[in-house]
C-alpha cells in the first residue's frame, strides 16, 4: 500500500471517527435533556441513577474525542521529519581560506592565505 493512500486512509478514518463522537455527543446531550425532565417529574431514585450514568457516558465520549484528536496529531508528527533545533558540533570541511570568508564574509583581496610551511 502506498504512503498516499494510507494517509488518505489515515484521514478518513479521523474523520468519520470523528464525525461519529461528535453525533454521540449531540444526540446524547438530547437525550440527557430528555432524561432530567423525566428525573424531575418522576423524582424516582432509578431515573436520577440512568441520568447520572449517562453524564459519565457522555464524559467518557468527549474523553475518547480528545484521545482521538492526540493520536491523529500524533500519527502527523511521526510521519513529518523533526526538526534539530541547536547544533553543538559542526563540522567545517574546506581551506583555511574558505572558513576566513564564511567568518569575516569579505573580499577575497583581505584574506591572508597562509601555505605551510614543509619540514
Amino acid at each position: 500500500m502506498s504512503d498516499n493512500s494510507n494517509d488518505k486512509n489515515i484521514r478518513d478514518d479521523y474523520t468519520t471517527s470523528r464525525d461519529t463522537y461528535h453525533d454521540i455527543i449531540e444526540k446524547g446531550r438530547e437525550s440527557m435533556d430528555l432524561m432530567i425532565e423525566v428525573a424531575r417529574e418522576s423524582e424516582h431514585p432509578r431515573a436520577f441513577e440512568v441520568l447520572s450514568g449517562m453524564m459519565k457516558n457522555m464524559a467518557d465520549v468527549t474523553d475518547k474525542l480528545m484521545d482521538l484528536n492526540k493520536k491523529h496529531k500524533e500519527i502527523k508528527q511521526t510521519d513529518e521529519p523533526k526538526q534539530v533545533g541547536n547544533t553543538t558540533n559542526n563540522l567545517f570541511v574546506g581551506t583555511t581560506t574558505d572558513l576566513q570568508r564564511l567568518i569575516q564574509n569579505e573580499k577575497v583581496e583581505k584574506i591572508i592565505d597562509v601555505d605551510p610551511e614543509q619540514e
